[in-house]
């Protein structure tokens, strides 16, 4: 999911320079390696212990990340729009299109059920909340900037106002379920239960919601000024693009802030209790939602033409790239040392007796 996000900023920056586009490419060929490479590892997984998957889908910490799947699905499409498409013929544009409305159907079916196993036969203390609660629901907050994207090379009006309404709705979804958790979330802090130290990387997950959505009203808003027809929803005395536009740039200005402020806080508190750290793989959450971050902000110092806002994404990318080649190493050396993906090391460790002793 990380390297997939890596990638999409990569096709994104501001300015670019020559070979940027090509490491986007290697960055974006690595994911799907990545991706095909574990899916056939937890498949294998499944497949030689045949209660594991149904284990894994009920388990009241590892099912949450199930939703990571599904979202490393839409970044591997949105990179396909980024790199692939201006490589290839109509054929694609019409392959991505039936995709994303396949995937969306996939992951309302995913959000619908699983929150409904969750909920029925998981019970949840609210003091443990994290922000990775919100992961089954995370492909819709995905949904909207996929759209956007998406809508560069859709045929108009036929493709792109259907994708337009239903990136708006997918995202409208997203969201205010995320919002709601966010409620949770800061109940928790609020009672002073800040996340154990090497788990609090996954407080930035929390920026991705917001983060996301701006995003994608900055895009889909931009995108409606010249996909709405003239006249639409019966409006003829003023142009219904235009206003999509403004209202979209202003809401992913309002929310950015408030993504930054999350951002701000899980920075703090990390630092906080770095020296009672140590990795875990919540620490990809490091990369993702930040980027969703930095990509939204390159869209409004677009809208905005802000050289100065422009060259604070760039930095924001290096800082990204780096912490990816970082952890990378450190997760290589964790497996190597069998600190994490073997049994009773990770989310499972709560399944041993008596293991806060």
């Amino acid at each position: 999911m990380s390297t997939g996000a890596l990638a999409t900023l990569l096709s994104q920056q501001p300015y670019k320079f020559t070979g940027l586009k090509t490491i986007g490419k290697v960055v974006f060929i690595l994911d799907m390696v990545l991706f095909v490479l574990f899916s056939i590892l937890i498949s294998l997984r499944f497949y030689f212990n045949k209660c594991a998957l149904k284990k894994s889908l009920h388990h009241p910490h590892e099912s949450f990340y199930f939703g990571t799947f599904w979202v490393s699905i839409a970044l591997i499409i949105y990179s396909m729009q980024a790199y692939a498409v201006p490589s290839c013929g109509q054929w694609l544009v019409k392959t991505l299109e039936v995709l994303f409305w396949l995937y969306a159907g996939c992951v309302m079916l995913v959000a619908i059920f699983q929150y409904h196993r969750i909920y029925d036969i998981q019970q949840l203390p609210v003091h443990e909340m994290m922000p990775a609660w919100i992961l089954p629901v995370y492909p819709f907050i995905i949904l909207g900037p996929l759209a956007g994207t998406l809508l560069y090379s859709q045929p108009q009006p036929s493709s792109a106002l259907p994708m337009l309404i239903g990136g708006i709705a997918f995202q409208g979804l997203g969201f205010c379920f995320a919002f709601i958790q966010y409620t949770l979330y800061i109940t928790r802090l609020t009672a002073g239960l800040l996340p154990d130290e090497p788990k609090r990387p996954g407080m930035y997950v929390a920026v991705g919601p917001a983060a996301y959505t701006a995003n994608a009203m900055i895009i889909l808003g931009s995108q409606a000024q010249v996909i709405l027809p003239p006249g639409f929803l019966g409006i003829t005395t003023i142009p219904v693009g235009d206003i999509w536009k403004a209202m979209g740039v202003a809401v992913g200005i309002f929310l950015w802030l408030f993504a930054f402020w999350f951002f701000a806080l899980s920075t703090v508190g990390n630092i906080h209790g770095y020296k009672y750290a140590h990795f875990t793989l919540s620490w990809w959450a490091i990369i993702f939602p930040n980027a969703g971050l930095t990509i939204s902000l390159i869209h409004i110092g677009n809208v905005l033409k802000s050289g100065a806002t422009k060259a604070v994404c760039s930095a924001m990318t290096i800082l990204l790239c780096a912490a990816w080649l970082w952890i990378a190493a450190l997760t290589i050396k964790a497996v190597w040392q069998g600190h994490v993906l073997w049994p009773h090391k990770d989310e499972d460790m709560e399944d041993i007796e008596g293991h806060e002793e």
